[in-house]
């Protein structure tokens, strides 16, 4: 009886993950995730480049102790493992904001506290504004329907109405103020002043990022947030 002939390997078949023994398994975890890690890195430094479009997973390969093969195996996708490079830029700055202490703050420190925070942050992480921008040229198509991204700015805007509420309480704030808006301010001021700074140089003459003018950007931002909030009646403090 002529023997039977081996079935042939899928051309799509994944790597499977190393069987984890009771001796080394934690071991390949703790490798598994370290390889992660250095995948998203990368990744994020080559999109940060050349965009989605123009990013090349080979090139990540390259860069990273793993294959393109071992890429998928981990994210599935170029555009999933893009979707991990937002998502994970995006939590960087909203966990920044959540272990801000505003609660022992009076309302007009709490917001400026909250301003300068989002000032500090985009000024230290430019590849987050570029990725921002490289986002919305796409027209958010891989940040639509991330439940995590979403989460984790709704607890922004959250914290902001918290402080909202507070300076309506001690009569320093003004009614009518909707804390999205104030969300929508704060990094506008910080986003332009970081993504335009090479165009506003180039038209003004004028270095945004020039750290003889920091700490002025700093504080107008604060004076400009605390003098939208402030009720009529109420000087804002210095």
């Amino acid at each position: 009886m002529p023997a039977s002939k081996p079935a042939s390997p899928s051309p799509v078949e994944q790597p499977r993950a190393p069987r984890a023994s009771r001796s080394g398994g934690a071991e390949r975890q703790r490798d598994a995730a370290r390889t992660r890690a250095e995948i998203v890195a990368v990744a994020r430094e080559e999109f940060v480049r050349n965009g989605f479009a123009g990013a090349r997973v080979d090139e990540i390969a390259a860069r990273t102790r793993t294959t393109k093969r071992m890429i998928y195996y981990y994210f599935g996708s170029k555009e999933q493992l893009y979707g991990v490079v937002l998502e994970q830029a995006y939590a960087e700055i909203r966990q920044a904001e959540q272990e801000v202490d505003v609660e022992h703050l009076d309302p007009v420190s709490a917001i400026r506290r909250l301003a300068e925070l989002t000032f500090d942050h985009h000024e230290a992480h430019p590849d987050f504004i570029r990725l921002v921008s490289i986002e919305n040229i796409h027209e958010a198509v891989h940040l639509t329907g991330s439940t995590s991204v979403t989460a984790a700015n709704v607890r922004a805007v959250e914290v902001i109405a918290g402080i909202l509420e507070a300076g309506r309480a001690e009569g320093v704030f003004r009614a009518e103020v909707d804390a999205l808006d104030v969300h929508m301010m704060i990094s506008s001021f910080c986003f332009f002043r970081v993504s335009n700074r090479h165009t506003f140089g180039a038209i003004f003459g004028r270095d945004m990022t020039d750290p003889a003018r920091r700490e002025h950007y700093r504080t107008m931002l604060g004076d400009m947030v605390v003098a939208y909030l402030a009720n009529g009646s109420t000087k804002p403090a210095e």
